[in-house]
């Protein structure tokens, strides 16, 4: 009887410490879950200060960039790339050919020119950025650097001005960078706007490099930035415009879209260009949670947690994200002005789905233009020439 009462003695030992393990075990396994869902969700709503790198120049020539192939150096277009860890900004065109270079290939591409720093073989950034510096040096655009009057403080914006040199009284257009650019992701729009006749106003926003944080430090994924793009339509009518067409570039386009939806210059709006446009914030974090190999259950859960109430303890924003209010695949109905979309049938960052769902839910209002091959937010990188004279068909309609 005592040996018997010994072993049991010993069993229950035995389970109560299986299961103080099992049970540390899975708290252990939750807080890991919760960490990598709550960083998903972080890195999403955190501007982004350094890029890497992913591309390698190999060697350079007076008219010709020898790089390490790869799907973005093989892609036909034109495209900028960054150096010297942004110090250098080339201009790169058509692929002349491809090699063999050691144990890989290498993609030989037109140089058309360096307009900042000195390009020399290392690492590098592939861009869509072909233009880099204000409208004057970049495009040899006259423009004015003038000033936004915001809620968060005063945006750096330029002015540019059309080919007659005439401000008041036309329609101006407001454009729009997307998550992580600056003003010069608009850059390659202004040409063809120029030559238009109609007047470019390209603001800064909220924490743009150069321009006011907000409170938090934090994108809201459109549901915040549409504010400034408010003031900038002020901006522009009390400076003499008519009305305004937007043109927004990914979160961009999310941002116009909420300024259509809550502001109330929204009446001004004549009509939308939008370029690799975010129109359902969750289907492009489900995307980027397969992409970076977050299990499905965790990329949901960061989703989630941006709507919740917990949002602003755990991302650091300024309240829930509403992702209801940014998903306008399912608000299509609401649509009231004129939308050119323009997308990539390669675009591996805001995948083309939502553009396709909402131009079949409003073929009255939306035109979808699909670019063939074409990466996220590099149409006009992959045919300029149909990128402008599609865009320049569409705001002729509607000037």
């Amino acid at each position: 009887m005592a040996a018997a009462a010994l072993r049991a003695a010993s069993l229950t030992r035995a389970v109560v410490r299986s299961a103080v393990v099992g049970g540390a075990v899975g708290l252990a396994a939750s807080a890991a879950a919760s960490a990598l869902a709550t960083h998903f969700a972080r890195r999403v709503v955190t501007p982004e200060k350094v890029r890497a790198d992913d591309v390698r120049v190999l060697a350079v020539e007076p008219d010709r960039v020898v790089l390490a192939a790869s799907d973005l150096t093989l892609a036909p277009g034109r495209y900028g790339l960054w150096t010297a860890g942004g110090a250098t900004h080339s201009q790169l065109g058509d692929v002349i050919g491809v090699e063999e270079a050691g144990r890989g290939r290498a993609v030989v591409r037109r140089l058309l020119g360096t307009d900042a720093g000195v390009l020399r073989p290392g690492p590098g950034r592939w861009s869509g950025w072909f233009h880099t510096g204000d409208p004057g040096r970049a495009l040899g655009l006259p423009f004015d650097d003038v000033v936004v009057t915001s809620p968060v403080g005063d945006l750096p914006a330029w002015l540019v001005h059309p080919a007659d040199g005439q401000l008041h009284g036309k329609v101006w257009a407001v454009l729009v960078h997307g998550r992580g650019g600056t003003r010069e992701e608009c850059l390659r729009a202004l040409p063809v706007l120029h030559r238009l006749g109609v007047p470019a106003l390209v603001p800064s926003y909220r924490n743009d490099p150069g321009a006011p944080a907000s409170l938090s430090g934090r994108y809201g994924l459109g549901d915040t930035e549409w504010v400034d793009v408010e003031a900038a339509v002020l901006h522009a009518l009390d400076a003499g415009a008519r009305d305004v067409v937007l043109v927004g570039w990914s979160m961009g386009g999310a941002i116009v879209l909420s300024h259509l939806s809550r502001s109330w210059t929204a009446d001004r709006v004549r009509a939308v260009v939008l370029d690799g446009p975010v129109l359902d914030w969750r289907t492009v974090l489900q995307h980027q949670a397969r992409v970076h190999r977050v299990p499905p259950p965790l990329g949901r859960a960061g989703t989630a947690l941006m709507g919740s109430p917990l949002a602003r303890a755990a991302l650091g924003v300024e309240g829930p994200l509403d992702l209801d209010r940014l998903d306008w695949v399912t608000r299509a109905e609401e649509l009231r002005v004129p939308l050119l979309l323009l997308h990539g049938d390669a675009d591996a960052v805001v995948p083309v789905g939502p553009s396709r769902l909402l131009a079949a839910a409003r073929p009255d209002l939306v035109s979808l233009l699909e670019f063939p091959g074409a990466g996220h937010c590099r149409e006009w990188n992959s045919d300029p020439d149909r990128w402008e004279r599609e865009v320049a068909r569409f705001l002729l309609e509607h000037l």
